[in-house]
């Protein structure tokens, strides 16, 4: 999370807004030929919009796109990753063949050598976890199991507990570290928890996916048994005394300071052992989350046996490196994780996972060349007016929100004000000079983590740096960070089916704008309405304002609680409430944006655009055509359990059936399925 100034830079990448929007785009340009006709065929006219509006605009998408087998979930944003991938590919395969490439270029090269040399990293072994595994073999005690962890965090092994480096939520200015409950190796503490039969199965799998990779590792067979068993005991306690994932949302359960002699007197670990281990031995405060949790790591470690605590560190150290070591443990690792918990039924190529962990490794690097290549002409220039409009309609809406006073309302509208936009890529690109980068790929790894841990390590302490991104320019996705008060689109996302600068606005719109607004709402929804314009976290919600809130909050909560995944899985209402809340909100603020664009740019709404759709028929039908997703049972159950993000379907349908206007542009009938009588609102 980032701080961010209230007024408005001249910097390249930040939006000033204007009084008036002029379109880039012409406002009666023809559909390109192919978009239309992409349209038209990912659609299901069999189905009745007002029946199952996800089903209508997906549907003839959803039939003719089998889920490829190394997918666990498989929709338009994976398509998008995709192609985004296949460009990133192209990069690092040119810049492999230059064999007189220096710098940025050679480092590039040099790293993707390295993670599709196959036959390398089956003959290096274990090699590079030898000094690893000589560590934890050290351990004996708690002192030198937090010294071990510590470590480990340092190499991206994160055990025990986890560092994150933020702003301080209530000196939103200055970066202090957030430790945060973890050291898990099933998804959710539900899976340890549950009674549910399948999570004893799962739980029985993992224990045996536990024994072969400590055995991988060099443990005898009979030991790894054993050892897995008792990992699995202690990765249950550590998962009794963790916060529900839904508490978790609630930034004021996670923000607990306390200095560090407070620190060491309610928990009673060795914390100079695992700072200085993790190169900060005078950090003076931290956050704790919860205090709870550390409160009660002492007693778990001082019950466990020392060849115990060892087990689960070793296992945590191959669980992590698991895709980057010989062909055994990635196959071991996709056994479990892959198929037996999510579906998926191949492994990815190895070109595919070598463009993520270059991407993770080296982002920004490789970001440059992708913007150069994927995002250029008037994109940024078009991305730039529709977030102003959705601005501005927000705005516009908010004199129509009773339950809000004048006060809160006036605040509101300043915080809208104070955001800063970001578009594309970075203004100041990271350096990654001191990053060493040889022929081995799993020491490149190694080096890669320590970098980036160092990198977030040396910021704890200091003033924000308000240019930093924590996305990538290719990454499919965006985001609201409430420290910052921002908005952050990469380049990877303002791309079809989302946005293209030439498409009709309504589709635009419907995609982008949909996100756009999605991403404005959630500066007000239930976790971002509790920090202000500059991103404090403090109450400044009159306390009446802010009891009307919650009662419409609830009503989403309600309604998403009720929604199916698969037979007997709903979503939780309350782990989905804010990505809920956004939705509802992006849907409504896109779509007045488009109507207000529409009219100033002398567009009729109610005219034909496409195959007898009309202008705003056209825009709903680009919205629900983002969320077009197939997935496996499996994955959908536990996306259920830990995503914050609905299903798909009611990514649409949940939204449109609460959105009037919808109704009325379909011609539904009040009681029909996606027009019903009660409907939340909260933005």
């Amino acid at each position: 999370m980032r701080v961010r100034p209230l007024f408005c830079s001249a910097l390249v990448l930040v939006a000033c807004r204007t009084e008036a929007t002029q379109s880039p785009t012409p406002a009666k340009a023809p559909i390109p030929e192919a978009v239309a006709t992409e349209v038209v065929v990912n659609m299901d006219r069999k189905t009745d919009p007002c029946s199952d509006f996800y089903r209508f605009s997906c549907g003839g998408w959803l039939d003719s796109t089998p889920l490829p087998g190394d997918e666990t979930r498989y929709g338009r944003f994976h398509v998008l990753r995709d192609r985004n991938n296949e460009t990133l590919r192209d990069i690092l395969d040119t810049a492999a063949k230059d064999a007189a490439a220096t710098g940025d270029a050679a480092k590039l090269a040099t790293f993707w050598r390295a993670c599709n040399d196959e036959a390398a990293i089956e003959a290096a072994g274990l090699a590079g976890l030898a000094p690893v595994f000589a560590e934890i073999d050290g351990v004996k005690d708690t002192a030198s199991l937090l010294a071990a962890a510590g470590a480990l965090q340092r190499r991206g092994v994160k055990v025990l507990f986890d560092l994150e480096v933020e702003p301080d939520y209530k000196r939103p200015e200055i970066n202090i570290a957030y430790l945060g409950q973890g050291g898990l190796g099933l998804p959710d503490r539900e899976f340890y928890l549950g009674a549910d039969p399948q999570f004893a199965g799962l739980r029985e799998g993992y224990r045996a996916h536990v024994a072969k990779m400590l055995e991988l590792s060099g443990l005898p067979s009979a030991d790894a048994r054993q050892r897995a068993a008792e990992v699995l005991e202690l990765e249950t306690k550590l998962a009794t005394v963790a916060l529900p994932r839904e508490k978790l949302r609630d930034p004021e359960e996670r923000y607990h300071k306390v200095d560090r002699a407070e620190l060491e007197r309610t928990s009673a670990l060795p914390w100079t052992k695992w700072f200085a281990a993790a190169g900060r031995p005078d950090l003076a405060e931290v956050s704790l989350t919860p205090p709870a949790y550390f409160a009660a790591l002492p007693e778990i470690l001082a019950s466990a046996k020392p060849e115990v605590l060892r087990a689960y560190l070793r296992w945590h150290t191959v669980h992590a490196a698991a895709d980057h070591l010989p062909s055994a443990f990635v196959q071991e690792n996709f056994a479990f994780y892959g198929t037996a918990l999510r579906g998926q039924k191949e492994l990815a190529p190895r070109w595919k996972r070598c463009v993520e962990t270059t991407d993770r490794a080296l982002g920004e690097l490789l970001g440059r060349d992708f913007v150069a290549k994927r995002f250029g002409g008037k994109s940024r220039d078009v991305a730039l007016a529709m977030i102003q409009d959705i601005e501005k309609a927000f705005a516009a809406g908010l004199p129509s929100l009773s339950w809000m006073d004048d006060s809160t309302r006036t605040q509101a509208l300043g915080k809208m004000h104070a955001i800063v936009n970001k578009i594309g890529y970075p203004t100041k690109w990271r350096d990654y000079g001191p990053l060493p980068v040889g022929d081995d790929h799993f020491a490149n790894l190694v080096a890669a983590s320590a970098f980036e841990f160092d990198r977030r390590a040396r910021e704890i302490g200091k003033a924000v740096d308000d240019t930093e991104w924590f996305m990538t320019p290719p990454t499919v996705n965006a985001y609201y960070n409430a420290s910052g008060n921002e908005m952050v689109f990469p380049a990877g996302i303002l791309q079809p089916p989302f946005f293209a600068s030439d498409w009709p606005m309504a589709m635009n719109f419907g995609g982008i704008g949909m996100v756009m607004g999605h991403e404005l709402t959630h500066g007000f929804d239930d976790q971002g309405r509790k920090f202000d314009g500059e991103g404090t976290l403090r109450e400044w919600w009159a306390p009446a304002v802010a009891d009307r809130f919650e009662d419409r909050a609830q009503c989403v909560e309600g309604l998403y609680s009720g929604y199916e995944v698969q037979p007997g899985v709903k979503l939780s209402g309350k782990l989905t409430l804010g990505e809920n809340i956004a939705d509802l909100g992006g849907i409504k603020q896109s779509h007045r944006a488009f109507t207000t664009w529409a009219e100033a740019n002398g567009l009729d709404p109610k005219a034909v655009a496409l195959d007898g759709l009309t202008h705003e028929q056209l825009f709903f039908v680009a919205f629900g055509q983002i969320w077009c997703t197939n997935a496996t049972p499996e994955s959908e159950r536990v996306m259920a359990l830990t995503d914050s993000h609905s299903h798909p379907r009611y990514r649409v349908n949940g939204p449109l059936a609460n959105f009037p206007e919808f109704g009325e542009a379909f011609a539904c009938e009040p009681g029909e399925p996606m027009r019903p009588a009660d409907v939340c609102e909260v933005w």
